[in-house]
């Protein structure tokens, strides 16, 4: 990948013993010139130190288990104060391949994009998720048509690309659970431009999904009433 400037591959993980090198070397093997910040989510198993073995990576440990949200946002806080150009978002479940963050910033170079989203739904085959959390990406669709003007086809994907503007303001202001829908309205209401582009995905290897079947409605439910409560704040 032939950027200009720092990039930065930001990788949360909570219990991914068995899935963080494997992800390291991933990214080692397909994005050149780059830093790699493994946020350590208080996990409960090796994650920390199996991400250690991985020469020049750096691993922050959270002394307490601050979910996606926090674990995320701590990336966002040091590329911040690092002066990183870009940061790039790769869960540590294996999910999210490197190969495609060349397809991310490509597309932020060509549409002048603050932020670009990868998305399973969008022209590529990746596997497919549950019927439950497509019907909810599916209601996110549609709350973001209606709210900011803007189709997001994948609005729970944490693999996504900022750049330096974006990265400013998520290192401030990021929701600390299931933040990923809520970010988008964020982002849109303080004028930064997101674009979508179709990736390939995979099913992780390794552990499972923290969102069950059981689960699924009460994240819902948790998540639109968050989107709202996002769409007036930031109006106000």
């Amino acid at each position: 990948m032939e950027q200009q400037g720092k990039i930065l591959i930001v990788i949360p993980a909570y219990n991914e013993q068995n899935n963080i090198l494997k992800v390291i070397r991933d990214v080692r093997e397909h994005v050149r010139d780059c830093d790699i910040l493994v946020i350590n989510d208080c996990s409960l198993d090796g994650t920390s130190p199996a991400a250690k073995k991985a020469e020049g990576v750096k691993v922050v440990d959270l002394p307490y288990n601050l979910g996606i949200g926090g674990a995320v946002q701590t990336g966002f806080k040091y590329a911040a104060a690092h002066g990183y150009e870009y940061a790039v978002q790769i869960d540590g479940d294996g999910q999210h391949l490197s190969k495609e963050v060349d397809t991310l910033y490509n597309t932020m170079i060509r549409t002048g994009s603050d932020v670009v989203i990868g998305s399973r739904f969008l022209d590529v085959q990746s596997f497919r998720t549950s019927w439950s959390r497509r019907l909810g990406i599916k209601v996110f669709y549609y709350l973001f048509r209606m709210l900011i003007r803007t189709k997001v086809t994948d609005g729970t994907s944490g693999f996504r690309m900022y750049n330096r503007k974006s990265i400013q303001l998520l290192s401030r202001h990021y929701s600390d659970d299931y933040p990923e829908p809520d970010a988008i309205i964020m982002l849109k209401k303080h004028g930064l431009r997101i674009s979508e582009v179709g990736v390939e995905m995979r099913q992780r290897e390794h552990g499972s999904s923290s969102i069950t079947m059981i689960k699924s409605p009460y994240y819902m439910a948790k998540v639109i009433v968050s989107i709202f409560f996002s769409f007036i704040r930031t109006r106000w």
